[in-house]
């Protein structure tokens, strides 16, 4: 079976679990993208039952995170490390960072063999950006893979970021622990982005979540005062921590009701 796309024969050869959705591919398709497979769309359409506006949801949480790279870029940051990067799409972070400072260097990491593949595709003519095939809540591979080591300097300022993966971590596996090796690994002057799934303001999603039982990656919604202290060590620059549309909008943000997004997103800097 291959992704809607229509890819070549690698994809035979690839380790894809075909059985269960996968949130990485499914996330791919709330965003309009191919690489996903028919598993994973039959899943996303039955949680679009649960939840009418998720495309609209992974679309907001998409322009925040397009709006923190804008901004850290502009504070003098060169240097990302992306955890739980997904299936790449227009307007990646090495897209974005490179805009303006063609030397930035970025780190892509996840651990489904489709975001993997497809990332070296698009990343094979770039010197300055690569992926780690490796699952992130394992903080000291992550940080000692030679593709860490090649393009990031852990003594100057790195921007680490984790948009809409942290509620793949549950209260058992210690995300403020996983989180403190990455902080611990950090120079001062360098910033951490997350954006999170919440049930507050939007009961809705709790359904939404607990059908994520069904793939390969259960979910962890969380409420604000669950997820400020993942920012432990950090410092949050304006506005704290808000909803996805309340983060620093732009002039095409025109959302009247943001608590809607149900995802809070916020951006620290560890002094």
């Amino acid at each position: 079976m291959k992704p809607v796309g229509g890819i070549d024969d690698e994809w035979a050869e690839l380790d894809v679990d075909l059985d269960r959705p996968n949130a990485a591919r499914v996330y791919d398709y709330y965003l309009g993208g191919a690489y996903n497979f028919a598993v994973d769309r039959e899943f996303a359409q039955q949680a679009e039952q649960l939840l009418p506006d998720v495309k609209y949801v992974a679309t907001l949480n998409r322009r925040f995170l397009r709006r923190v790279v804008r901004e850290l870029s502009a504070l003098g940051v060169h240097q990302y490390l992306d955890l739980g990067s997904g299936i790449p799409t227009v307007g990646n972070v090495h897209e974005i960072a490179q805009e303006t400072d063609p030397e930035a260097r970025v780190v892509y990491v996840d651990n489904e063999a489709v975001a993997v593949m497809h990332s070296k595709r698009i990343l094979a003519d770039n010197p300055n950006a690569d992926i780690v095939a490796g699952d992130f809540r394992k903080p000291a591979a992550v940080l000692e893979d030679p593709v860490t080591t090649r393009l990031l300097n852990f003594d100057e300022p790195i921007a680490l970021i984790m948009c809409t993966i942290l509620h793949f971590i549950s209260d058992e596996d210690d995300p403020r622990a996983i989180l403190g090796r990455y902080r611990d690994a950090l120079c001062p002057g360098s910033y951490m982005a997350i954006s999170h799934g919440t049930t507050d303001n939007r009961p809705d999603l709790q359904a939404f979540g607990d059908s994520y039982r069904k793939t390969a990656n259960p979910v962890t919604l969380r409420s604000k005062t669950a997820i400020e202290p993942f920012f432990d060590g950090f410092e949050l620059i304006e506005p704290g921590l808000v909803f996805t549309p309340q983060w620093r909008p732009d002039e095409t943000e025109t959302d009247t009701e943001p608590e809607k997004s149900g995802v809070y997103a916020g951006v620290g800097r560890k002094p």
